[in-house]
């Protein structure tokens, strides 16, 4: 695959090492907004940087746009010239309408809207993919390729895409909190900082990955964790008379519900 990355920020750059890291085949070409940061990637990424939008774009298969949300419209109209209907544009800007990025890179080019979430950064980051009109699905298939090195992926209808940002797309900072008050507890109780947050993350950690391997519901697994007069059903009701549950559904209708009102246009 030819990829021209757009925006070699922190995701643009977690993309091209992972494509890298995990051995998939891919001739990379980057922008970047100034010619510091350029030479920066070129040195930590070992690919062509520039600060020119359109060279990134040009004769690439698959274009990546990785700029913030209110930079999208300014560089999807730069760089429309020299689209082509043979390319996917990938965009990853937090909002954006695939209707949107359509119509602001003048309509040639495939698109398809991508959120990913941060723990891209380390392998085990969860991305997910909205199809807009005309997308064939070997072009859906390059997408996953490229970001499923970077965790896991899946596919929803657009009108979805704001409750996923609410969910997956801030989700680590959700859990990043609850991993800071397990450590608190862990410090209350008499062990160090550093063991409380290793305790607190790992378990986190593994309970994830037992979600996902096994394929149980969660509230089955917690059961096998809950016996009888036991200790985990008195920290369960504690959690349940702080309304833990009802306040993590409520943040990500607050999270979903901003994402809705950041619409540009």
């Amino acid at each position: 695959m030819k990829i021209g990355i757009v925006g070699m920020g922190k995701m643009g750059e977690a993309v091209a090492q992972g494509l890298a890291r995990y051995g998939v085949e891919a001739t990379l070409r980057g922008s970047t907004r100034t010619e510091e940061s350029a030479a920066e990637v070129r040195e930590r990424v070992g690919i062509p940087c520039g600060t020119d939008n359109a060279d990134a774009a040009r004769n690439a298969e698959i274009v990546l746009l990785c700029v913030k949300p209110h930079q999208a419209e300014r560089v999807l109209r730069e760089i429309a010239p020299v689209l082509t209907a043979d390319q996917l544009l990938l965009s990853i800007c937090a909002s954006i309408t695939t209707q949107q990025l359509t119509e602001w890179s003048g309509g040639k080019a495939t698109v398809i809207r991508a959120m990913p979430n941060t723990p891209c950064l380390v392998g085990e980051g969860m991305t997910v993919f909205s199809a807009g009109v005309g997308v064939r699905p070997q072009q859906l298939e390059a997408a996953e390729r490229i970001f499923g090195p970077l965790g896991r992926t899946a596919v929803v209808e657009e009108s979805l895409m704001d409750g996923v940002t609410g969910l997956s797309g801030c989700g680590p900072a959700y859990v990043y909190l609850i991993i800071e008050s397990l450590s608190e507890a862990g410090v209350k109780i008499g062990l160090s900082r550093e063991t409380a947050t290793l305790l607190a993350a790992q378990t986190l950690a593994g309970a994830s990955r037992m979600v996902l391997e096994r394929g149980v519901h969660p509230a089955a697994l917690k059961d096998e964790v809950t016996t009888p007069a036991g200790c985990t059903i008195d920290g369960l009701m504690a959690l349940e008379d702080g309304k833990l549950r009802v306040t993590l559904i409520k943040g990500v209708l607050a999270a979903t519900e901003r994402s809705k009102s950041l619409r540009v246009g």
